[in-house]
């Protein structure tokens, strides 16, 4: 999601190249990516990911191709006029435009961004019942939904920033339009700093087979301890200064004044040098032990990053490990929900 802003094209596919030759297989984009998002930049992206496809002549069935549709904002206005609402229309102009951008003649998981309806998201944790609007029935979405799978344009279906309740009842309604065993995903955070999903959707996800897509492993890099190294703010180049008072769905969520924030992030840092594991792998194993998570969605914009992300994939943490990592846990419950 950085790709096409913080990472230019020739950094973007060096990226690509490096992941896929060290066996990463699952690329996922979204429509209004990347982000801080803005008219210049929208749909970037995907047009990276569909240029390093045509140019390292990647074969299509080796990469599974992850995007997603716009939910309503009302702030992106160069996205189909807000976008207003996930009703058939934006949703079909979605997958057309994605298809197009991505040079491709499918994409294998389509994912609703965020839910059309209000739900607590990006740092909010309590639901306000007077704050629900009129919106787009499910029944809408996922007829629009369904008609791309049966036109061949997707081939699974996934959700992303859902509640339980909306998890479930997608599930309840899919199977009305045949659509049961194509909802595969939910694509919600999940890091050291928030463990919401194990409150709720866990228990949804166990029993209906939904595996869990973890965005945001590092906590938009603020496990990596950079932020918090030094009597300064980390480095300039880093997302959370370089966009700082631009990306407001981060910085809501990401908040470097709070100091539990920070004295986990401590605790954190911490337990990884007690083992001899770099925070930035320590946060990425943690997510990847779950057994619950199909893939977690690591953004990187430098190949040393990528190549700490990869190092994780083989680091096994042990009991004694867990143990200190949900003793912090229960003492700095959640700071970035």
């Amino acid at each position: 999601m950085t790709m096409g802003e913080q990472s230019g094209p020739p950094e973007s596919l060096r990226l690509l190249d490096a992941a896929f030759d060290a066996g990463v297989n699952f690329f996922d984009s979204a429509e209004m990516y990347p982000v801080p998002q803005r008219a210049e930049t929208h749909g970037r992206s995907e047009e990276l990911v569909g240029r390093w496809l045509r140019a390292r002549r990647v074969p299509r069935d080796s990469v599974v191709l992850a995007t997603k549709v716009a939910g309503p904002s009302g702030q992106m206005t160069w996205i189909r006029g807000g976008p207003v609402a996930l009703d058939s229309r934006n949703i079909t102009e979605a997958i057309d435009t994605s298809l197009r951008r991505l040079g491709v003649d499918y994409i294998d998981l389509y994912q609703i961004h965020w839910p059309d309806r209000y739900v607590p998201m990006f740092g909010e944790t309590d639901y306000d019942p007077s704050r629900q609007y009129a919106s787009i029935p499910m029944e809408e979405q996922l007829e629009a939904l369904g008609k791309g799978v049966e036109a061949g344009k997707i081939r699974y279906i996934g959700l992303s920033n859902e509640t339980p309740y909306g998890l479930m009842k997608f599930l309840q309604l899919s199977s009305d339009f045949q659509l049961r065993s194509k909802i595969l995903t939910v694509q919600n955070s999940y890091n050291l700093l928030c463990r919401n999903f194990d409150a709720g959707l866990a228990e949804c996800c166990h029993h209906e087979r939904i595996s869990l897509l973890a965005y945001s492993p590092m906590a938009m890099g603020i496990l990596s301890g950079k932020y918090h190294s030094s009597e300064d703010s980390g480095p300039l180049d880093a997302r959370m200064n370089l966009f700082k008072g631009r990306y407001s769905e981060g910085e809501s969520r990401y908040n470097l004044q709070n100091p539990k924030l920070e004295l986990a992030v401590k605790e954190y840092r911490r337990i990884g040098v007690k083992y001899g594991i770099s925070p930035s792998i320590l946060a990425v194993a943690f997510v990847l032990r779950h057994p619950l998570v199909g893939s977690a969605v690591c953004g990187a914009t430098k190949l040393c990053q990528l190549e700490e992300v990869l190092q994780a994939t083989g680091v096994h943490l042990c009991q004694e490990i867990l143990a200190e990592i949900n003793y912090v846990h229960a003492r700095y419950p959640n700071p970035c929900p």
